[in-house]
């Protein structure tokens, strides 16, 4: 049954107030507006509301049951619209992401942290997966931002930014190739053991299709889903890797690997790419969530781009 919210307030002010030419003085209108009011109420009931006491009116068991109904309903609307401007304040929400691998340790230092401590009420929902993956998720609407490497057109994506990342060659700081300062050749690198992503993975595809169009066959000596297990394959000298810069930007950083890159075409146009569904409305948080990512994250600034120890303060 749908009552009017209209009709139950001149109800319940009927009663507060006693008498329905008070209620009517309380609420600007009419006494015979009030009346009518009721009348329509009881009438959709089937039941009578109020009856007259001497010291003025009071509810019918049914008036006490609509009543309590109505405070109920009170109470109701008073927590929504407080979760409501607490929403809207991002002081309460949920976003998720869908991300690869490479991107989790640029994705969780610095950008996340600052956001977390602005906007402590969000609950970040973050998930790996390859690039099948993150597109899924991100058109099945499962996650609200994507962060992908090897783009794959999709009708339903919308790229937020595409920055070029290349494709470098990943060695320990021992390894012979690490002294030469020209642009390592796939024939060089199809001598060496290779640990690489699974083919559900952009890299993968990338590595894949640049040794098939130069027809040679690379050692492929591991294959994992897993980026702590490709950095320690090559940590411990085992062989070597192929991933863009920001994946290891942090061993990079100590020397405990070195990047250095590969004369292959593809390698160099390879981008890093973030995504959201085509048409999706996107809370205010995850809109924020998205600019500050794009700006602070490094796989979306130009390899050597300058860049600030700290960001500037989030709103």
């Amino acid at each position: 049954m749908d009552i009017p919210h209209q009709r139950l307030v001149y109800f319940r002010v009927t009663l507060e107030s006693g008498s329905v030419r008070r209620a009517a003085a309380r609420l600007d209108i009419a006494p015979s507006a009030v009346s009518r009011q009721i009348a329509l109420l009881e009438e959709a009931l089937g039941a009578t509301l109020m009856e007259r006491q001497r010291d003025g009116i009071s509810p019918t068991p049914v008036g006490e049951m609509l009543l309590e109904y109505c405070e109920r309903r009170g109470a109701l609307d008073e927590g929504f619209i407080a979760s409501l401007e607490s929403y809207q304040r991002m002081e309460t929400g949920k976003i998720s992401l869908t991300v690869g691998e490479g991107f989790v340790s640029d994705l969780v230092a610095s950008p996340l942290h600052e956001f977390t401590q602005r906007y402590a009420g969000i609950q970040l929902d973050i998930h790996t997966a390859g690039t099948s993956g993150i597109i899924d998720a991100i058109v099945g609407d499962h996650s609200h931002i994507g962060l992908m490497f090897h783009e794959r057109t999709h009708p339903q994506l919308r790229f937020w930014s595409s920055t070029p990342q290349p494709l470098m060659a990943i060695l320990s700081p021992n390894h012979p190739l690490t002294s030469q300062t020209s642009p390592l050749t796939l024939t060089q690198l199809s001598d060496q053991p290779m640990a690489m992503w699974d083919t559900t993975h952009g890299v993968r595809q990338m590595v894949d299709q640049a040794f098939q169009q130069s027809r040679i066959a690379p050692r492929m000596a591991m294959n994992t889903n897993s980026m702590v297990i490709l950095a320690q394959y090559v940590r411990s000298g085992m062989g070597i890797t192929l991933l863009p810069a920001f994946a290891v930007a942090h061993d990079l950083e100590l020397g405990t690997l070195v990047a250095r890159p590969v004369d292959n075409p593809l390698f160099q146009r390879s981008q890093a790419h973030m995504v959201t569904r085509v048409g999706r409305q996107q809370p205010k948080a995850s809109i924020l969530l998205l600019r500050h990512l794009q700006r602070w994250m490094q796989a979306f600034r130009a390899p050597g781009s300058a860049l600030g120890n700290q960001p500037t303060p989030l709103p």
